[in-house]
C-alpha cells in the first residue's frame, strides 16, 4: 500500500501535475519513461524522491509528483466500467456505517473503485461478479493500489448475485446492479439480524422498485439520498460557485434488516 514519508519505489503509482494542472497517473519502473507533449520524464528521476519532489520532461517542462489519493486513483485508473464517483463513496461508507473486519458482499465490482474504499476502511470482502473481465480488472486495480497483502481480505468470484448468495451472517451487503430488487430476498437470508443492504441505482423508477422489495423482504429504516458536489473558485476577493459541478450521477440507498425474510 502506498504510504507517504518515504522515497518512492518501483511499482508504486504516481501522480505527476504540470504547471497548468493537469494529472496524469503513472505506474513507476526502473528504466521506463512518462511521455506528453512536453517531451519524457524518466521514472528513474522520481524513484527515490520524496513525495512531492519534481522532476524535469527532456524539454524542460516542471512536473511535480506525489503519491496519489483515493480519489484521484478512482478518477484515473483504468476502467472496463463506470466508476462510483469520489462524492458517493465517502458517504456509502458512513452510510453502510463500514467498519474495521465488517464483513461484507460487494456485487458488481465494475472498476474495483468501491472494493477499493471498503478495503482500506478495513473491510473483509467477498466480490460478486459476472463477468471475467471486470473481475480481472477490479483485482487488478485494487492490488495495483493496496498492494498484494490486501487479497487476505478480498475474495473475488465471478458468478451471479441474482441466483443467490452462498455467505451467512455478513454485516453488509452492497450492490451496484441493474436490477438489485432480484437480490434483495438473496441478501435478507445472508445478512444477520440488524445487518445493512445498500444500493447504487441511476434512476427513480429503479429505486422505486427497490424500495418495494425492501419493504417485502423484512427491511425497514429505508433512505435514499442523492449527492451534489459543487466546488467553488476562489481567487482574492473574486468568490463565485464555479460554472461546472458533479451533479447526478446515482442514488444511495440504504436499509437495515430488522426481521428475517420469511
Amino acid at each position: 500500500m502506498s504510504v507517504g514519508g518515504r522515497p518512492f519505489e518501483p511499482g508504486e503509482r504516481v501522480l505527476l501535475f504540470d504547471n497548468k494542472g493537469r494529472r496524469y497517473l503513472v505506474s513507476l519502473e526502473k528504466g521506463g519513461e512518462f511521455h506528453s507533449h512536453t517531451g519524457t520524464v524518466a521514472h528513474d528521476a522520481i524513484l527515490g524522491q520524496e513525495d512531492g519532489a519534481t522532476a524535469r520532461s527532456s524539454r524542460g517542462s516542471r512536473y511535480i509528483a506525489v503519491r496519489p489519493t483515493l480519489a484521484e486513483v478512482v478518477l484515473k485508473m483504468p476502467r472496463g466500467a463506470q466508476v462510483i464517483y469520489p462524492k458517493d463513496l465517502g458517504p456509502i461508507l458512513v452510510m453502510a456505517d463500514i467498519f474495521p473486519h465488517a464483513r461484507v458482499l460487494e456485487a458488481g465490482l465494475g472498476s474495483g473503485a468501491l472494493s477499493m474504499t471498503l478495503l482500506r476502511a478495513g473491510a473483509d470482502v467477498t466480490g460478486y461478479e459476472m463477468r471475467d473481465d471486470f473481475a480481472a480488472r477490479a483485482v487488478a486495480n485494487v492490488t495495483s493500489f493496496l498492494g498484494e497483502g490486501v487479497l487476505s481480505r478480498y475474495h473475488v468470484q465471478v458468478r451471479d448475485v441474482y441466483e443467490g448468495i452462498d455467505e451467512k451472517g455478513l454485516d453488509r451487503v452492497l450492490l451496484d446492479l441493474p436490477e438489485p430488487w432480484r437480490a434483495v430476498k438473496h441478501a435478507a437470508g445472508a445478512l444477520r439480524p440488524g445487518g445493512i443492504i445498500l444500493s447504487y441505482l441511476p434512476s427513480v423508477p429503479q429505486v422505486m422498485t427497490l424500495r418495494e422489495a425492501l419493504d417485502d423482504a423484512g427491511f425497514a429504516m429505508a433512505e435514499t439520498v442523492e449527492i451534489m458536489q459543487r466546488s467553488w473558485h476562489i481567487d482574492g476577493q473574486a468568490v463565485r460557485p464555479d460554472h461546472r459541478m458533479v451533479g447526478h450521477t446515482g442514488f444511495l440507498t440504504s436499509a437495515r434488516l430488522l426481521a428475517l425474510a420469511q
